[in-house]
């Protein structure tokens, strides 16, 4: 598994909508178009059945407009397989608690991992989160974090069986949709 930050534009900046090139839009269409069943519970597109590249490409923007937003593509054999969304904080962090110390979230996030549902082969998901724990390790973090919507039992047990345990509970910062906080030790 290679992972490589999504092309910067010529100038250096973050890619806008128009900014991706065709073949790799397409390429992140298609990936995305994939998992209509997680984009059907997240709401994050107007129609789950149809998505489509300008959308893509705005959602993939709109996730860089964040600061310390990292976009990775993780390519098996050449070809497009997975998708990572990283934070290097929680756009909304939890001031910390002297109380509870735990609740406090200095760690960076994974904000979204979607592997290609025409690729998946056993494996292929835990591999890509071991390769982004693994950046966050070598950058020196403690432990990396994500949410998980409650709306969604298959990311959580995905995530549990990966050792990521419940922190705490919080509403997106999107929609105030419920989700789990979840944390891994690194």
């Amino acid at each position: 598994m290679i992972l490589e930050p999504l092309p910067a534009t010529t100038n250096g900046t973050a890619p806008t909508p128009g900014d991706l090139p065709g073949p790799l839009l397409t390429e992140l269409t298609a990936l995305y178009a994939s998992h209509h069943e997680f984009f059907a519970l997240s709401g994050d597109f107007p129609d789950a059945h149809d998505i489509r590249a300008e959308q893509v490409a705005t959602a993939l923007a709109d996730e860089l407009a964040q600061p310390g937003a990292e976009v990775l593509l993780g390519r098996s054999e050449g070809r497009l397989v997975g998708v990572v969304v990283t934070l290097a904080r929680h756009p909304d962090p939890v001031e910390p608690d002297p109380a509870e110390p735990d609740l406090a979230d200095p760690d960076p996030w994974i904000g979204l991992l979607l592997v290609d549902a025409q690729a998946h082969r056993p494996g292929l998901g835990k591999e890509l989160a071991a390769a982004i724990e693994q950046r966050f390790r070598a950058a020196g973090h403690a432990g990396v974090r994500l949410a998980v919507r409650d709306n969604n039992p298959k990311g959580l047990a995905f995530w549990t069986a990966l050792g990521y345990e419940l922190v705490d509970h919080r509403e997106d910062t999107q929609l105030g949709r419920p989700c789990a906080v979840l944390r891994k030790p690194l």
